[in-house]
């Protein structure tokens, strides 16, 4: 989405030009804005690009709609298999982008057999951490506040970042090139953060993009802020009834190029990954 200027004569028309894909093309639309740039822009491409996801969100309710009809069918034994199962395929994932070295076979070790590889022990002991706390989130029924964020941060760092786990940062970071907000600003920040989850108009796979974006943009946590937004996104996802997102470590590089990008450019990226994984549903 972009607004582009256009002169005629001495006159200068302002437009919203946004262009998305509908019934397989790419269709671009153009909103006049008028001869001023309006004061209420983010509104106005809020709700063009609202209109221009119609498309997708019809298909985000299918996959619903087909993921619960099928999930009702299974026994309550193999449904806690594949939990368990996406449990390892998740902490494998999750953490391997944020530098372990447990492969998915042994992450599947670890947790089914107790067999602990030729690794070092913090990766060992954080596999073991997380694939508990996500089986946790799966089934316990609190919403996200940040007493719950805290906890699930302590529980997975507890034994390797003793010093911080369950805490939020009093002290400055960045990210690469990125600087995250003051510490100061850091509780007020989450706090509205947790209000936007609770009260947000939005499909759940939408706010699950936006949430994660934001909190990852607020870095309350000194490290471990990945793994706790991964968290996040699913715990939206998988309360609302939708199946949940494995952002492979393998695709990891386009998953941070979308980070980089403004919030609307993530939620964009979020959708068409969601759906390409999820396309059997939808």
């Amino acid at each position: 989405m972009r607004i582009i200027r256009r002169i005629k004569g001495k006159k200068t028309y302002f437009y919203l030009q946004q262009s998305f894909r509908k019934n397989g093309k790419v269709v671009t639309r153009e909103k006049y804005l008028g001869r001023k740039m309006p004061r209420q822009i983010d509104t106005i491409k809020t709700v063009l690009m609202r209109e221009s996801r119609e498309e997708i969100f019809s298909k985000l309710a299918r996959v619903r709609k087909n993921f619960q009809g099928e999930w009702r069918k299974y026994p309550e034994t193999v449904k806690r298999q594949e939990k368990e199962e996406i449990a390892i395929v998740f902490t494998y994932n999750t953490n391997a982008i944020e530098g372990s070295t447990i492969t998915l076979s042994e992450t599947r070790e670890i947790i089914h057999h107790n067999v602990a590889p030729n690794k070092p022990l913090k990766d060992i002991r954080e596999t073991e951490a997380h694939n508990r706390v996500f089986l946790d989130m799966l089934d316990e029924k609190e919403d996200i506040t940040n007493r719950v964020l805290r906890r699930w941060h302590r529980r997975i760092f507890q034994d390797t970042k003793t010093d911080s786990a369950g805490q939020f940062r009093n002290y400055s970071v960045s990210v690469g090139g990125y600087i995250a907000p003051d510490r100061e600003k850091v509780n007020n920040l989450m706090n509205r953060l947790v209000v936007f989850i609770r009260n947000a108009d939005a499909s759940a796979v939408e706010l699950a993009a936006r949430a994660h974006y934001r909190f990852e943009k607020i870095h309350p946590f000194g490290d471990g802020n990945g793994r706790i937004g991964r968290l996040i996104m699913n715990h939206i996802l998988w309360r609302r009834g939708y199946p949940m997102l494995i952002v492979q470590y393998k695709k990891r590089k386009s998953y941070y190029t979308a980070l980089a990008r403004d919030e609307e450019g993530f939620v964009s990226y979020f959708l068409r990954t969601y759906l390409k994984i999820h396309k059997t549903w939808s």
